[in-house]
């Protein structure tokens, strides 16, 4: 996503005025685009599309492609087909949206198919992703894809697995070997590519050949993990990699290391009552604050995918709780 950048003012009273403004716009954007995903979720897609349109009007207009795509696929499952195709048309024709496999299979726009807008949709699509992949390396693109496929579909039974024998089970033991034989392999192809060809960027390799360097050095040893983290520094000053990938790889390299981590990316479980926790967390007051700078939502919206709710107040009475629990792992 791009952000609207402005040109600065030589009335400093005016600057910071124009700068106040627009970030009390993102943030009235933000939690409008938050309630918008919400009545979603639950399936109320007229409402779902209002409070996006709601937001854009809010942000003067504006609005991030995923935010855009995401409001055509509410309209389009509340039965307003032409709304649908007006939040499609504006990310395809402006050349930001190129997931061609994406919008191709995503069911939320299944109605849409037989409608006229619809071919002239995906061949701007198509258009946009020929011209992004005008410059990448095909034969890594393809390497990395089957990598991404090996390291995400065995990990995406966890949650089924869990639910339908438990953590301990041997079904979990099972799948986490399964898990950690790919993973040694995918280490050794990735290794390969990072040593002789370092960090390269979604223009090379694209956006999920990207995400499969960072993602298989996440999952790594820490050793490795502290090998490579000075390099995925690097590539995020160079624009080769996501500062929020980074974010999180920071957060893990510390907690192995026995700190705690900076951006509360990192969820820890009491073995003896399966309940979640966010792991040891740097200033906990000011965590959004630094998680908006690499371009993480609230710690709130993320904790809440394991059912959880963040209170500063009462993470920092139980932070010597779970920096104990934290120091038990270490010794185990």
């Amino acid at each position: 996503m791009i952000r609207t950048t402005f040109i600065f003012s030589i009335f400093f009273s005016c600057f910071f005025w124009v700068r106040n403004a627009h970030a009390q716009q993102e943030q009235v954007y933000d939690s409008l685009v938050t309630q918008a995903f919400g009545f979603y979720e639950v399936k109320e897609y007229k409402a779902s599309a209002e409070k996006y349109a709601e937001a854009f009007a809010a942000f003067g207009g504006k609005g991030f492609t995923g935010d855009r795509y995401n409001a055509a696929c509410s309209w389009a499952l509340a039965g307003v087909p032409d709304s649908a195709f007006v939040q499609l048309l504006m990310i395809s024709q402006s050349g930001n949206y190129t997931n061609l496999e994406h919008i191709s299979s995503d069911p939320d726009l299944n109605t849409l198919h037989k409608d006229k807008p619809w071919k002239k949709v995906i061949n701007s699509v198509k258009k946009n992703k020929e011209k992004e992949e005008v410059n990448f390396d095909k034969p890594l693109v393809a390497k990395l894809n089957k990598i991404y496929e090996e390291d995400q579909s065995h990990r995406m039974r966890i949650n089924e697995i869990n639910e339908k024998y438990g953590w301990k089970s041997p079904q979990m033991d099972s799948i986490w070997k399964v898990i950690g034989f790919h993973d040694s392999l995918n280490l050794i192809e990735v290794k390969k590519i990072l040593d002789t060809r370092g960090w390269l960027g979604a223009d090379v390799v694209g956006g999920k050949g990207n995400s499969t360097l960072f993602l298989v050095i996440q999952h790594a040893d820490q050793k490795t993990q502290e090998q490579y983290l000075p390099m995925m520094r690097e590539a995020v000053a160079k624009g080769n990699a996501a500062a929020s990938s980074l974010a999180l790889l920071e957060d893990r390299v510390a907690l192995g290391q026995g700190k705690k981590q900076i951006y509360g990316s990192q969820i820890g479980m009491f073995k003896e009552t399966n309940e979640n926790y966010v792991l040891p967390l740097e200033d906990p007051d000011n965590v959004d604050k630094r998680r908006a700078s690499v371009g993480l939502g609230k710690l709130q919206d993320y904790v809440s995918y394991w059912g959880m709710t963040w209170n500063v107040e009462e993470y920092k009475k139980n932070l010597p709780r779970y920096e104990e629990e934290q120091k038990k792992y270490h010794r185990d």
